[in-house]
């Protein structure tokens, strides 16, 4: 039986930075993903998202119970109006962390593959004031980068995304192979054995239901710097299973 979470997803609490960004907005650091599609479910506080596309500029209200999501390509910033806390669901688990993800930095940086790692890589083992400097740096120099395709788009030029997006591909290509890999044993397994069930279930055999299991996610002890905020994540590709319970049923 696969162990991957449903539909091979993931699961991360966020909560959004907060700190004004040059244009006065607080919020995450703007970009996009290449390969998944992310959802937002809103369980606290108030805000916004921005989105920009080849369509457009768009800003959807958030607030409790908001759900949207947003397909590859779709550059986002989560903008903080007030706690705002999300729930994130993330197609292609283990892809996303595996760089599926795309700042919007200048076309400088974004055309140089090692000037795109220094300003997108924070420091491994720092803490603190350094840690959440350097995030800042990082969700600034994407916010720059973020205005100047959005004023574009405005103006009718669609040129500086057209190049931001082949950039993104450019940067993201040696990765492609081994995500593949990691899409295989997630998603593609998770597929692979939901039609065997239905091949079972059409025969009228059963036998997977005598195997079902509940599995629990580990949760991170703590929270990390993450693009958009502060992440709480589940390790739902390594799930474990919960102690027995010694209650009975209902009804017992």
């Amino acid at each position: 039986m696969p162990a991957a979470f449903p539909g091979g997803t993931s699961v991360t609490r966020l909560s959004v930075y907060t700190g004004a960004c040059a244009d006065g907005l607080e919020g995450g650091t703007p970009h996009l993903h290449t390969a998944s599609t992310e959802g937002y479910v809103v369980i606290g506080g108030r805000g916004a998202l921005q989105t920009l596309d080849t369509q457009g500029f768009r800003e959807t209200e958030l607030a409790a119970g908001s759900t949207v999501w947003f397909t590859p390509g779709t550059v986002h910033r989560a903008i903080n109006r007030g706690d705002l806390r999300v729930v994130v669901v993330m197609a292609n688990a283990g892809l996303p962390e595996a760089g599926d993800a795309v700042m919007t930095f200048p076309p400088e940086i974004m055309a140089d593959p090692d000037r795109y790692r220094a300003a997108a890589t924070l420091p491994a083992g720092e803490r603190g004031e350094t840690m959440e400097a350097a995030a800042m740096r990082r969700r600034e120099l994407a916010v720059q980068g973020f205005r100047a395709l959005a004023g574009g788009v405005a103006g009718g030029d669609l040129g500086p995304l057209e190049r931001f997006y082949d950039h993104a591909v450019a940067l993201v290509r040696p990765s492609v192979a081994a995500w593949r890999e990691t899409w295989e044993r997630t998603v593609a397994a998770e597929t692979r054995h939901t039609a065997a069930v239905l091949d079972a279930l059409a025969r009228g055999d059963g036998a997977h239901l005598r195997a079902s299991a509940l599995l629990e996610s580990p949760q991170s002890p703590e929270t990390r710097w993450g693009m958009c905020g502060r992440l709480r994540t589940h390790d739902v590709l390594h799930p474990v299973e919960p102690p027995a319970g010694t209650g009975q049923a209902q009804g017992q």
